[in-house]
């Protein structure tokens, strides 16, 4: 159902299953709703034939992580997620990418993505030079790939590991999940099942932490949500 006097947030996820991929959202779902957007979730992957949001009238687009890279060309649905993303980018909609997500915007931005030497899994600190909008942490990491930000953003949060997060005009692009709850993660265990993908990392200890730190995860999360909303100028009015 749709509704005029709500703001749009287009939410673009990833996975074969559309179900597991709407779990991916995590806590930004409720968090967008919570302070007045409509999600328009989309999925370029399950849904190739299927027409993407409207962008003319969105408040800001969101792109959620990816089991796949977003420099692997070969990916059929890929070349169509980067135009729209460049097509957010050519209407001023601000956007928000989320590991995968970040990682595809920096390149679409100008920057680059690629393997990591130092693949990241778990809870990370970070240092940060805007604690406002990105404090130091912990933030969930789950990723084998890193992106380097284009050359014209700022990147305002690192580790020995990675950029974490660079921003760029309206955009914030974070290599970490500031969305993680059980739920999320549960989705992403069921994915690796069905596909049969081992992890180097102890997933269960991940999982442990995550149960322990998803209280505080939650409010990091919504500060986080709010400092790219006011930030971006697409706090809902």
């Amino acid at each position: 159902m749709t509704y005029p006097n709500h703001p749009r947030a287009v939410v673009l996820v990833h996975d074969q299953d559309p179900n597991l991929a709407r779990r991916d959202i995590g806590t930004l779902d409720a968090e967008l709703r919570t302070r007045g957007f409509q999600l328009d979730v989309h999925s370029f992957d399950h849904s190739p034939d299927v027409a993407p949001p409207p962008l003319p009238d969105a408040r800001l687009l969101v792109i959620m992580g990816s089991p796949d890279a977003a420099y692997d060309d070969t990916l059929t649905w890929l070349a169509p997620e980067i135009a729209y993303v460049q097509e957010a980018i050519d209407a001023q909609v601000p956007i928000l990418g989320v590991c995968f997500g970040g990682q595809l915007l920096a390149r679409v931005l100008g920057g680059s993505v690629r393997r990591s030497e130092r693949p990241e899994y778990g809870f990370v600190d970070v240092d940060t030079s805007d604690p406002d909008l990105i404090p130091p942490g912990p933030w969930m990491e789950f990723h084998g790939d890193t992106f380097t930000a284009p050359s014209q953003a700022t990147v305002i949060a690192r580790n020995e590991s990675a950029q974490q997060a660079f921003v760029l005009g309206p955009h914030l692009g974070l290599q970490f999940h500031p969305e993680i709850d059980l739920d999320t993660y549960d989705a992403w265990a069921a994915a690796w099942d069905r596909d049969g993908v081992e992890h180097a990392a102890d997933i269960d200890e991940i999982r442990r932490a995550i149960a322990d730190a998803e209280p505080a995860a939650r409010v990091r999360c919504s500060a986080l949500l709010d400092g790219f909303l006011a930030r971006s100028s697409a706090v809902p009015r």
